[in-house]
Formats: structure tokens, sequence, C-alpha cells
């Protein structure tokens, strides 16, 4: 039974707006290929090429024409045969709405077969190297997932679905929420008045015992009547805020190590405006993570304390250890880095984007000063799970007209920081685009010719398995770097929820692997599977390396670090 005019004529249209955007797709890679197939390629290696992308053709050709055919053979109240189905996970399509009409249900199997196609093809083209083919999937990704019939009004059965049942206040809802997001200039992912910080966020209680233009650095109140005797001073990223380690109480790593009995310290970056755009990365290892170093050491007078990096601001801990050690220094007693890079061979992501000619860019634009604004910061890591932070928001909050829940690791994610240009130009340059950290001697730091190796401290190193800004087999090449003895932990999700698995919940997984092979695969092929959060195992191991119990302090600061502003402090509540 076939179906009537009107219907069958949308299929038709349906059909040839498949064809093409595949058609314009082939031109894009065509066009790609042009100008990165280098010169000298094998003629037989360019032939197997093109008839593997021409087998992917006739087999797209093929499942679209069985598509088709099987639409016209069903009854027009019923959808047609199942020839392309959305991976598992995606929700895009997981609606009723689009399985139960036949017309829906072709133009969410032809988008799937499309998709898959694009992707296909994106990994048979030849490219110059793998920086080249890995740009290439990147960009198609991009395009297939902004292509979803899902995204758009006349293409998606829900937003119809929505404005019917609420008699069209959905759209009006939907047409307020855009204004207002163009008004904020970005897409909210939370209710952002559920929280505030100092409020319900960040709010481990604690007071700033030290500033500069570059930092607060926060001590935080004891919870238990002994602690260890070396404190803990905590250096997260300064690409966004610090209280992703400080959310709610239920979820905060820092109130956790504080009821572990440990005295805690945090740096609080400053969200530098164009004023600070001259900093350089020297500046923060300098002024910033060595300069709390040693206000540690005086308020609590130790020689050594215990010191955790996360991400960047790992990265950031190891250069200035190493700046340390260069000087005859040895202050920290345990490490512990938390998704960290100090090897920038495979960079995730991210990495497919920075050349010497995007770097010779931000060099020339922001090197000598300015800043790096952060929603561009902010849209380039959402534009890395576009699906999940972008594309589920515009079709929730504009084209069904619905409010995003509060969730509180979101509204951070929103919470955007500036970079200064010189701090950036050099990180890139530096680090991602020639790797020079991991090289002894290579790379200097604050005068200091930095060597990972000559850092002997015992370190706990934690990676997440599903992480697309540090993957975590670069991450396990930390163990190579370093002089000292290493405990590697693999958790399960990915860069922050993989982090953020508070042991009160419980919740997630992780591998444990005493052995140290040199090849990370290898380590996890014999590593064991745990259940719940890692929090507990890194406690433990830093505890052992805490020294001995003493009575907790019964003030913040000393005399030359007096207490001022209570935590979270000012610095944090800057906006970029």
């Amino acid at each position: 039974m076939s179906f009537p005019p009107d219907q069958n004529a949308a299929l038709q249209a349906m059909l040839q707006a498949g064809n093409a955007m595949a058609q314009g797709f082939n031109q894009f890679l065509a066009a790609q290929q042009r100008s990165s197939i280098p010169v000298g390629v094998n003629p037989a290696t360019e032939n197997a090429d093109s008839d593997a992308l021409k087998a992917l053709q006739q087999e797209w050709m093929g499942r679209h024409a069985q598509l088709w055919q099987g639409m016209l053979g069903k009854p027009v109240d019923q959808p047609g045969p199942q020839v392309a189905s959305a991976a598992a996970g995606d929700k895009r399509f997981a609606h009723p709405a689009w399985s139960e009409s036949p017309v829906y249900d072709y133009l969410r199997q032809a988008y799937l077969i499309n998709a898959e196609y694009m992707k296909r093809v994106a990994d048979e083209a030849p490219a110059a190297d793998a920086q080249a083919k890995n740009r290439m999937r990147f960009v198609t990704r991009q395009m297939v997932d902004a292509m979803a019939p899902s995204n758009f009004l006349a293409t998606n059965p829900e937003f119809v679905q929505k404005a019917i049942e609420t008699q069209g206040a959905s759209i009006q809802q939907g047409i307020q929420n855009l204004l207002a997001d163009l008004e904020k200039g970005r897409i909210s992912m939370t209710d952002d008045s559920a929280f505030e910080v100092g409020r319900n966020l960040a709010i481990t209680p604690g007071a700033v015992v030290f500033e500069n233009e570059v930092m607060q650095l926060i001590q935080y109140s004891p919870l238990t009547d002994k602690v260890a005797q070396r404190p803990l001073l905590l250096v997260p990223p300064c690409i966004n805020k610090y209280y992703i380690l400080d959310l709610q109480p239920e979820n905060s790593l820092v109130r956790y190590t504080v009821e572990q009995g440990n005295t805690v310290f945090l740096v609080s970056w400053r969200n530098v405006q164009a004023d600070l755009g001259h900093l350089t990365w020297h500046d923060y290892v300098e002024k910033g993570v060595l300069t709390a170093i040693k206000a540690v050491q005086a308020i609590c007078k130790v020689k050594q304390i215990s010191a955790l990096g996360f991400c960047v601001g790992g990265t950031i801990l190891g250069a200035a250890l190493a700046v340390a050690r260069g000087r005859g220094d040895n202050p920290v007693a345990s490490l512990t880095l938390l998704t960290t890079l100090l090897d920038f061979s495979d960079t995730g992501e991210i990495g497919y984007f920075i050349d010497e000619k995007t770097v010779q860019a931000r060099e020339a634009g922001i090197g000598k000063g300015g800043l790096l604004r952060g929603s561009e910061l902010a849209s380039v890591f959402s534009a890395l799970r576009a699906n999940d932070l972008i594309w589920q928001y515009v079709v929730g909050n504009y084209l069904k007209g619905n409010k995003p829940p509060a969730f509180d690791l979101l509204y951070w994610n929103a919470d955007a920081t500036n970079l200064p240009g010189p701090f950036l130009a050099w990180y890139l340059r530096n680090l991602y685009l020639e790797n020079s950290l991991r090289v002894p001697g290579k790379l200097e730091v604050c005068g200091v010719k930095a060597d990972l190796g000559r850092m002997d401290m015992p370190a706990f190193l934690y990676a997440s398995r599903e992480d697309h800004i540090v993957p975590w087999k670069t991450s396990y090449q930390t163990r190579s770097l370093l002089g000292g003895e290493t405990t590697f932990v693999l958790g399960a999700s990915g860069h922050i929820a993989g982090v953020i698995n508070p042991a009160v919940k419980n919740k997630r997984n992780y591998w444990l692997n005493d052995s140290k092979p040199a090849d990370a695969d290898e380590w996890f092929e014999a590593a064991t599977e745990v259940k719940g959060s890692w929090w507990p195992v890194w406690a433990k191991w830093l505890k052992s390396h805490g020294g001995k119990e003493i009575p907790a302090r019964g003030r913040l600061g000393s005399k030359d670090y007096p207490p001022g502003e209570p935590a979270p402090g000012r610095y944090v509540k800057e906006k970029a």
C-alpha cells in the first residue's frame, strides 16, 4: 500500500535532501583530499582508497533504496523497516514519536544512514598525516551532529507534539528562552538561579590567608581533632573556577579531604581582566604555586608538604616542582596528579587543531598581551561534545520550551574564566605543540631548566578512562617521567565526572594494578576492576605520606599570614 500523494511527496523531498547532504559532504571531502594528499602518494594506495570509497557509496545507495522500498510497501499508519538504528546511548530519537509516524521514522533512519556514511567516508578518505585525518573526522562529526533532524522545528515530531499539548505555550516559552540566552551570550545548561558561589557552592569553611595579583590562597578550617603533620595544597586548573573541587558538601573533594584529617590549602586563581593580560606561564609558576607552597610551609611550620594538581593545575604544579628541584629545594613530600598531562604526545581532540599555523596566530594576536575570553574557551570545550553540551539544550530549551534542571556541575561549567594571552601562547607552543616539558633540560621555566626526573617524591596518578581532554594512556606516561615511586589508578567516566565521584555516593568503578609496565594497555589488561569511588584509595595513600598525627590548629593563618575574607574569597566570584 502506497502513501497518500502529500506524504509521498514529502518523503521524496526528504530523500532528495538526504542525497544533497551526502553529495555536499562528498564535495567537502574531495576539497579536503586535494589540499591534504601529499605529493608522491602511492598510486596503488590511492586506487585502493578510491575503490573503498566507491564501495561505500554503492552500499549507501543500496541502504537508501532498501529503506525507501520498504517504506512504500507498508501501510500509511505503520512505521517502515528498521534499516538503520541509533547507537547505544543516543537519546535524540528515543521518544516514541520518532517511530510511531512513518514520515518521521523514515526521516530518522535516512539521517542515520547518511551520518554513518559520512563518518565512514572520513575514515577511508586519504589525508596527509594523522593530524589531518583526525581533523577530518572531527569536522565530519560536527557536521553530522548539526544536521540531525531533531535539531530543527520542521523535522522534530517532539516539537509538534509539545506545541499541540501546550496549545502553543511551548513555542512562546522557547522563544523567551532563546531571547534570554542571546542576552546572556550562551546556552543555558542549568537553572542558574538555583546556585550561588558562597551560598550553596564552595561553602567549606575557611579563609583567605594570602593573595597577590595571580591567586588567593585559602586555608580550610579543620573538621577533626587531629590532622596529618604535613598539610595538603590543592592546585586546580586556571582555565575554570576552583569550586569544581568544592561544589556542595556531599560531592566536595575539598570537604572530604578535610574530613579525612588533613590541613587543606587551595589556590584560587584570579579570573583575569584586561589589566592582567600580560601574565605569563612563569608568573603562574612563581607567583602562583611556588609562592603558595612557601606560605603553607610558613603557616604550618613544616619543611615539606603534600600537593595535589588537577588538569592544567597539575601541569603547572609539575613545572613548579621541577623548578624547585632545579634550585636545590625539595618542598613536597608527596604528589597527587588528577587527569594531568606532563607528556603531550597525545592530547586528544583538542590537539587536532593545534598546529604551527594556529599557534603562530595566537602568538601574533595575544602572545605579547591580551586575553583569551572565557566565552571562546567554553565554546571550544562544548564543541568537543556537541550533542551533549549544545544540541540537547537547543532542542530542550528552544524547540520544546523546557527549562533545564538545576545541576551544580553544569552551573560550574558555564562559569567561564579568561586566560592571559602570553600564558596561553607559551602553553600551546611549548607543551601542546613541541611537548618540551617531558624532555629533561629542554624547557626553561622561571630561569631553570626543567627536569621532571629529579622529582623523586612518591606520586599518586589518577586518570579517567573516557576522558576526551586528557587521554588516560597519555596520562599514564607520567610514570616514566617522574623519578619516584608511582601509584596509578584509572577511574570510570570522563574528565570531570570521573574525578568528582564522591565516596558517600560510591558510584561507578575504578581499576587497580600494582605492577608498573611501560605500556598502558598492558597495565589495564592485568588490572582489577573495583566498584565504587576511588577517593578512599587516595585518602589512604595520602595518609601514609602525611607524617604523624598532630592536634588540629586552633586558628587559621599565622602572624605573617593573617586570615582575611572568608572562603570562598572574592577572586572566584569574578565573572569573565
